[in-house]
């Protein structure tokens, strides 16, 4: 059965490869990107629709599909209003999800973090925990949460500390075995491809998947 996407956070660096994922793969007939700006990428299955994600609920009747993705996220760096940070990486997510299971989508796939816990005393992994809490009250068929660690990928704006940080990962990477692998930066196509072939396997339940996890699923996609 052909599938229709949601897709929100395009722009980012797992949105961008997911999307491509979407488009190119032949069980997604129609891939809905929600954004605030247009892109100029075009396609045959692509539609796009500009919104105010503080009035999400005015473009209600228009976010449907079967699969939503949300790969929204913002740093300190280019969200530095916190009130605004926790919108973008908490409230957003939290709209289209009531939003779209509403109009019958039965999954949802958030990308997270690893650490995330809503205790925690750092606003940002405790940012994405309560978001993960309070996703699994909204009565999806299936959630998939996906916590990666760093991720490895071009970026579009420079960011010399995470730069470093992936420089170094590359190196340490092999050296963290057994317990320590969801520590491995991970790369983001890998962490695109898991989201897509999950979406396709159609398992009821609430799903969370760290980064050494979400590395495996990526490797036997194709198997």
């Amino acid at each position: 059965m052909e599938k229709k996407a949601v897709l929100l956070g395009a722009t980012g660096l797992i949105g961008e490869s997911l999307l491509e994922q979407l488009l190119s793969n032949s069980r997604y007939k129609e891939v809905l990107i929600v954004g605030r700006k247009k892109l100029e990428r075009q396609h045959p299955k692509l539609k796009q629709l500009v919104v105010n994600f503080d009035k999400l609920q005015e473009y209600a009747p228009q976010i449907q599909g079967d699969v939503v993705f949300c790969c929204l996220g913002t740093t300190k760096s280019k969200t530095p209003d916190l009130v605004q940070y926790k919108k973008i990486d908490y409230q957003y997510p939290l709209d289209a999800a009531t939003i779209a299971e509403n109009n019958g989508a039965e999954q949802y796939h958030l990308v997270s973090a690893l650490g995330a816990n809503p205790s925690s005393s750092i606003f940002y992994t405790k940012t994405k925990g309560e978001v993960e809490r309070d996703l699994k009250e909204i009565p999806f068929k299936s959630i998939h949460i996906y916590q990666p660690s760093l991720l490895d990928g071009d970026r579009k704006e420079s960011r010399n500390l995470e730069s470093l940080m992936t420089v170094v990962m590359r190196i340490l990477n092999p050296l963290l075995i057994s317990g320590l692998r969801k520590y491995r930066s991970i790369k983001i196509e890998k962490v695109a491809l898991a989201m897509l072939k999950k979406s396709l396997e159609d398992a009821p339940g609430t799903f969370i998947y760290p980064s050494d996890k979400i590395e495996e699923i990526s490797r036997n996609a194709y198997k």
